[in-house]
C-alpha cells in the first residue's frame, strides 16, 4: 500500500506546459492551412470574353474573339471551342494589327486585352457559343449570332 500512495500523477506545471504546446501547434497548422487557402482564392484568374464579331465577307469566314483579362495574374488561353467542338491551335491566330499578338498558349497580362481570329464556318443567322479554356481548367464563355 505505501507504494501506491508514494505514486504522483504528472504536476499540474506541466501538465499545463504540455496543454500549451499542443494549443501552439495547432494554431500555427490553422494559420498556414488558412494562408494558403487565402492565397488560393485571391490568386483566381479573371477575365472575360468582352465582343464575338462574325466576319463573314473574308475566306475562309472567322469570328473575332475580343478577350480582356480583367484579373490580378496573367492567363494563359490553352483552348478555344466553338459550339462544343475544339478549334485546332492553327485557326486561333492573334487578329491583324493586335499589340501584342499574344499566340494561344500564351500569356495574357493581368489587365490587359488580346483578340484572336478563329478560323471557322459561319452560318448567317445561327448562334454560337465560345469557350476559351485556360491552363488552369478555368472557362470563359459568350454567345453571339452571326448577321442574317
Amino acid at each position: 500500500m505505501k507504494i501506491r500512495r508514494s505514486r504522483k500523477a504528472l504536476s499540474p506545471v506541466i501538465a499545463t506546459i504540455i496543454l500549451i504546446a499542443v494549443t501552439v501547434a495547432v494554431s500555427i497548422a490553422v494559420a498556414a492551412w488558412m494562408g494558403a487557402l487565402t492565397f488560393s482564392f485571391m490568386a483566381t484568374e479573371q477575365g472575360q470574353v468582352e465582343q464575338l464579331q462574325f466576319v463573314t465577307t473574308a475566306t475562309p469566314t472567322y469570328i473575332l474573339v475580343t478577350f480582356n483579362n480583367t484579373g490580378t495574374t496573367a492567363i494563359t488561353i490553352t483552348q478555344v471551342w466553338v459550339n462544343n467542338v475544339q478549334i485546332a491551335p492553327a485557326n486561333v491566330v492573334p487578329f491583324a494589327g493586335t499589340t501584342p499578338a499574344t499566340q494561344l498558349g500564351q500569356s495574357v497580362v493581368a489587365n490587359s486585352g488580346v483578340q484572336w481570329q478563329v478560323t471557322t464556318p459561319i452560318t448567317a443567322g445561327s448562334t454560337y457559343a465560345i469557350m476559351l479554356v485556360s491552363s488552369k481548367g478555368n472557362k470563359f464563355t459568350s454567345t453571339g449570332s452571326a448577321p442574317s
